[in-house]
C-alpha cells in the first residue's frame, strides 16, 4: 500500500514522500481501516519537523487524525463492523491508504454527518471543548483569546457560545474581524488598530475577563494578559508567531494572575473516559445539528504533499486542508 513516509526530520514539503509499505493487518482488539480522509494539523507538520513534544523514531510515519472505513476486524473486537465510517483522532500513522487502530479509539460516525466535516471531527475540536472545561468558566462569563480567526480559535467561539460563555476574540487585522463576522462569530477586534482596548471595552461593556488563552506567542500574549482580570488565568495553548512570549509584570504582580500550559494530548489521556465520551458526544450533536462548523479549504491527494504542507501555513486561509490517498 501508499503512504507517506520521512527518513530525516525537516520541512515537511521536502522530506515527507510517498513509498510503498505492508499493509497492517490487525492484530487482537484493533481494527484495520481504509482511509478515506484525513485533515492536516500543525502539530503533525510540526512532528515531521521533530519540534513537537511527540518524536518518532526515523523512518516514520505521519498523521493523527483520519476518516474511513472498517475494513477487516481483529479478534475480539464487538461493537463495530466491516464496512462502518468511522474516525479516530489519536492513531500517529494515519497517512496511508490503510492503517491499524485498537478498536477503542475508533468513534463510529453518524449518517447526518459528512465525509469532510467527519474527518476533522476529534482532534481540533476536542482541544477547543477540552479547553474549555480546563477554563471552567460558567454561562455569561467572559473570556479572551488571540488567534480567534484559526481553527481552534473559531471552534472554541461556537462551542463556548452554545454553553453560553462570551468569547471577546483577537485578531492581528481588520479583515480578519470581517472573516468571523461571515461565519457568525461576533465580538472580535484587531489589533492593528490604535484604539483597539476601547473597541474591546466597548463590546465587553465593562465586565471582568475571567480568562485569557494565547496561540500566538511573542507580544500578542502581553495583549492577552493585559485584558484578564485580577485573579484571572492566562493559558499558554501554542506559540504561532513566537516561542517566547513577552508578558508585562505588572499585569502579573498586580492582577495576581495564573500562567499555565495546555495540552491537548495530556489533557485526554488525563481525562475519565465517560467524560471523555459525553465531550465527544457534545462535538458531534452540535456538528450534526450545524451549531459548530468544520469548513474545508481543498483536498490534496498523497502526491501532491509538499503543496499541501505548504498551503497549510498560508495567511487568511479558511478551513482545514485534507488529504486522501
Amino acid at each position: 500500500m501508499r503512504a507517506l513516509v520521512h527518513e530525516s526530520f525537516g520541512d515537511p514539503a521536502v522530506v515527507l514522500h510517498v513509498a510503498e509499505v505492508d499493509t497492517p493487518e490487525p492484530e487482537a482488539g484493533q481494527v484495520r481501516v481504509r482511509t478515506v480522509l484525513s485533515p492536516i494539523h500543525n502539530h503533525d507538520l510540526w512532528t515531521i519537523r521533530g519540534t513537537y513534544g511527540f518524536k518518532p523514531e526515523l523512518p516514520a510515519r505521519a498523521g493523527t487524525e483520519a476518516m474511513g472505513v472498517i475494513d477487516a476486524l481483529g479478534d475480539g473486537v464487538e461493537g463495530l463492523r466491516v464496512g462502518q465510517r468511522v474516525v479516530t483522532g489519536g492513531t500517529f500513522g494515519v497517512w496511508a491508504e490503510y492503517f491499524t487502530a485498537p478498536a477503542a479509539a475508533v468513534i463510529p460516525v453518524p449518517d447526518a454527518i459528512d465525509d469532510e466535516s467527519a474527518a476533522q471531527l476529534v482532534s481540533m475540536p476536542f482541544s477547543a471543548i477540552s479547553l474549555l472545561e480546563y477554563l471552567d468558566v460558567r454561562p455569561g462569563e467572559w473570556i479572551v483569546q488571540n488567534a480567534a480567526n484559526g481553527a481552534v480559535g473559531r471552534l472554541v467561539a461556537q462551542l463556548a457560545e452554545a454553553r453560553g460563555v462570551r468569547v471577546l476574540g483577537l485578531v492581528r487585522r481588520a479583515d480578519g474581524v470581517d472573516e468571523l463576522a461571515g461565519a457568525g462569530i461576533r465580538n472580535a477586534v484587531a489589533t492593528d488598530s490604535e484604539d483597539w482596548k476601547q473597541r474591546v471595552a466597548e463590546l465587553t461593556g465593562g465586565a471582568s475577563v475571567v480568562a485569557g488563552v494565547d496561540s500566538v506567542g511573542g507580544r500578542s500574549s502581553g495583549e492577552v494578559a493585559s485584558l484578564v482580570a485580577e485573579n484571572g488565568t492566562l493559558v499558554v495553548f501554542g506559540a504561532m508567531a513566537s516561542p517566547t512570549m513577552e508578558l508585562p509584570s505588572g499585569a502579573i504582580i498586580f492582577n495576581q494572575l495564573t500562567v499555565k500550559g495546555f495540552w491537548g494530548s495530556k489533557m485526554s489521556a488525563a481525562m475519565e473516559p465517560a467524560h471523555r465520551a459525553a465531550l465527544i458526544g457534545e462535538i458531534i450533536a452540535r456538528v450534526a445539528e450545524g451549531t459548530l462548523a468544520l469548513p474545508v479549504s481543498a483536498v490534496h491527494t498523497f502526491d501532491d504533499v509538499s503543496q499541501a504542507a505548504r498551503a497549510n501555513f498560508e495567511p487568511g486561509r479558511v478551513g482545514k486542508l485534507l488529504l486522501q490517498p
